[in-house]
């Protein structure tokens, strides 16, 4: 039989981080003219800060 997962505070707190995470996806040309994404996790609150860095 299978193990049941136990669902203790440690768990929903990595679940409530989880879903306070935003993915990003930046794209940058370079200088052959071809466009490069790149993406990263930032946190909710930190993403126009994030978008406003990359565009500077």
């Amino acid at each position: 039989m299978a193990k049941k997962q136990s669902f203790g505070d440690k768990v929903l707190r990595q679940k409530a981080d989880a879903k306070r995470m935003a993915k990003v996806v930046l794209a940058e040309r370079k200088d052959n003219g071809h466009i490069r994404f790149r993406s990263k996790m930032v946190d909710i609150n930190d993403v126009k800060d994030e978008l406003k860095a990359s565009r500077g």
